[in-house]
């Protein structure tokens, strides 16, 4: 048996993913199937209740018929949390970035999954790719 892919996925990914459905969701699909790990941290968890709360995003939350403590709690049981200690140093352009970061280290992840250009400029992290998600799930379909 196979080991399954350890993905870390950056909010802006799960936002899309939670609101819009798409090609992002399509990685909660593959976390819900079993066919791929997802992993977080506590830093990520509350970046993601924190940004499904804005008030700019309530009426996008609202239109799925769901709330964003749902949506939440939904990921929570998918995900699995790790706790990642801060880098070391600052590595990203944006600081809170670096978040992502420490929770690949954490996971042993295979990808870092986002839509940051901050991030996807980085390519890679130590021997961990930075990927879009069109490049993830073209990247799970190679491997299955």
């Amino acid at each position: 048996m196979r080991r399954r892919p350890r993905w870390v996925v950056d909010t802006n990914v799960l936002v899309s993913a939670f609101l819009w459905k798409g090609p992002p969701g399509r990685v909660i699909e593959l976390a819900g199937e079993k066919e791929v790990q997802l992993f977080t941290s506590r830093v990520l968890l509350d970046e993601l209740a924190a940004t499904l709360s804005k008030k700019k995003l309530a009426r996008y939350v609202e239109a799925t018929g769901s709330r964003a403590d749902h949506m939440l709690a939904s990921y929570r049981r998918i995900a699995t949390v790790v706790a990642a200690r801060p880098l070391d140093a600052q590595v990203s352009r944006d600081v809170d970035d670096d978040a992502v970061l420490a929770c690949a280290i954490a996971a042993r992840a295979d990808l870092v999954v986002t839509g940051d250009d901050d991030l996807l400029s980085l390519k890679r992290f130590g021997e961990v790719p930075i990927v879009t998600v069109a490049q993830a799930v073209k990247v799970f379909g190679a491997r299955s």
